[in-house]
């Protein structure tokens, strides 16, 4: 079993011009052959596509505010950028959509 957090930020304008921003994040559990290869290909900032099935759960915490958490059990990953290529701008989150390189053969570690 390997897990890992995964950022996915989506960026639009309101209607009064404004830009606003949300990130999301899910922790990702990975099983088996899947989980031996991205315990050996994935780092952190690495631009990867996750496909799986989303569980979602509330809580309260201590301070008594509403929480909740995704988690998502990969079926398929994708790496995306070449080889040990991470995404622009902070570590772990991804960049903007067109920002990865096109992948070849070569750029797949299975």
């Amino acid at each position: 079993m390997t897990s890992f957090g995964v950022a996915t930020t989506r960026k639009w304008t309101n209607a009064n011009g404004e830009l606003q921003e949300k990130t999301t994040w899910f922790q990702v559990t990975c099983w088996r052959k899947l989980a031996e290869l991205t315990a050996q290909y994935l780092q952190k900032g690495r631009l990867v596509l996750v496909e799986g099935d989303v569980e979602a759960s509330a809580w309260t915490d201590r301070e008594g505010a509403a929480r909740a958490s995704l988690k998502l059990t990969a079926t398929n990953v994708q790496f995306l950028g070449g080889r040990g290529e991470v995404s622009p701008g902070v570590p772990g989150v991804p960049g903007e959509p067109g920002d990865e390189a096109p992948v070849t053969e070569d750029d797949i570690p299975f």
